[in-house]
């Protein structure tokens, strides 16, 4: 049996599973990635009205960002580490160049043109990140109380200057992936406690000197949106329209009357879960939730098996607050959370946001396929 399972071992790779590894990939990971690609680019062309021009730049944005993921899969954890202060450093300039020269568009100053227009805040959904785990790599966990502020400062720096911009939904995303990796560190649960507690008693604050009117507006309108159907409560309103029209196993592909008659806003952004789910169906919407947690739940094997403390942390993050990313549109658009305008991971179109996305699945390719080479 013994010679059995060491000949198996030095069995020579098939072609595929050789290109993986010479290219740090994660056939897993990979494979849930593809999938979810593809039947995103399904529900796009129908969302978009069958425009194959739109479809084809949907299609050069996913190509870039599996660059960039290809990319970071090369860059070693060691290198990530040592890189993680000036990715943040970086970041962080951005946001203050935003805050005095960025560009506005819709009522937002959240963009800088340098020679391309890109948001600096997707780069902190990595930066903070990477900041926090390279803060408390090889640092006595749990954390001290100490420990614990300094990394609450370094959260709340950049996350203030993109609500101001303002950008609830990417602040709350960006706030949540700093949260994991705190909560991942192993904090004791009166920190949790008195987390929630603080939270709560900021509320008033945050409704009376924080938020914005249309920032009231949206929780108004989830509290109530027939208050106002054919204004502040329309999207949501035709959001459960959708889905519920769709049954069981929806009204087939490019079937749905909602989204290919126009009545369904941002059908091919925010909205688009609205889309499969009038479609495609419950079954539809639930293969593709299944989809997403078959990959959070790959990306949290890795950081379970990561080697040191900065890999497990920043792969921790990474998965879970692509986990949020999911939770937060899909309970945005079914009425159970307010409109934050948060995309729905590798499905809505855009660039950035998919670029930003899968490097830091990237990232999760290069722990998992780093440690493997250590381990031999």
């Amino acid at each position: 049996m013994t010679t059995l399972l060491a000949d198996r071992r030095h069995q020579p790779l098939s072609a595929m599973a050789f290109m993986l590894r010479s290219l740090h990939l994660d056939g897993v990971l990979l494979t849930g990635i593809i999938c979810i690609l593809a039947v995103g680019l399904a529900a796009l062309y129908s969302a978009v009205g069958q425009d194959a021009g739109l479809l084809v730049s949907q299609l050069a944005r996913i190509g870039v960002a599996l660059t960039a993921m290809l990319v970071m899969a090369q860059v070693s954890p060691g290198w990530l580490r040592r890189a993680a202060p000036w990715v943040f450093g970086t970041g962080l300039f951005l946001l203050v160049l935003v805050f005095l020269t960025g560009d506005v568009g819709k009522g937002a100053q959240r963009w800088l043109n340098l020679g391309v227009r890109f948001q600096p805040s997707e780069i902190m959904k990595l930066g903070l990140p990477m900041m926090l785990a390279w803060l408390l790599h090889n640092r006595a966990l749990p954390p001290s109380f100490g420990l614990i502020a300094a990394s609450l400062v370094i959260t709340f720096v950049p996350v203030g200057l993109i609500a101001i911009q303002p950008d609830l939904g990417t602040a709350i995303l960006i706030v949540l992936s700093g949260a994991t990796v705190i909560f991942l560190a192993g904090i004791g649960a009166r920190y949790i406690i008195g987390a929630i507690a603080t939270a709560l008693i900021s509320m008033p604050l945050l409704w009376y000197f924080v938020m914005h009117d249309y920032q009231k507006s949206r929780v108004l309108t989830l509290l109530n949106p027939d208050n106002d159907p054919l204004g502040a409560g329309y999207h949501i309103i035709q959001s459960k329209i959708a889905i519920g029209s769709g049954g069981l196993f929806g009204k087939g592909w490019l079937n749905g009357s909602q989204g290919q008659l126009e009545f369904l806003p941002e059908r091919s952004t925010d909205f688009i879960f609205a889309v499969i789910g009038e479609e495609f169906g419950l079954m539809g919407a639930l293969v593709i939730l299944f989809a997403y947690l078959f990959i959070v739940g790959r990306g949290l094997f890795i950081a379970s098996m990561a080697q040191d403390t900065f890999s497990r942390l920043l792969a921790g993050s990474i998965s879970l607050t692509f986990f949020f990313y999911v939770f937060v549109n899909t309970s945005m658009v079914t009425g159970l959370l307010p409109v934050v305008g948060v995309p729905l991971p590798l499905i809505s179109a855009g660039g950035t946001s998919m670029v930003t996305l899968l490097a830091g699945f990237g990232i999760l390719m290069s722990i998992q396929t780093h440690r493997k080479l250590l381990a031999r």
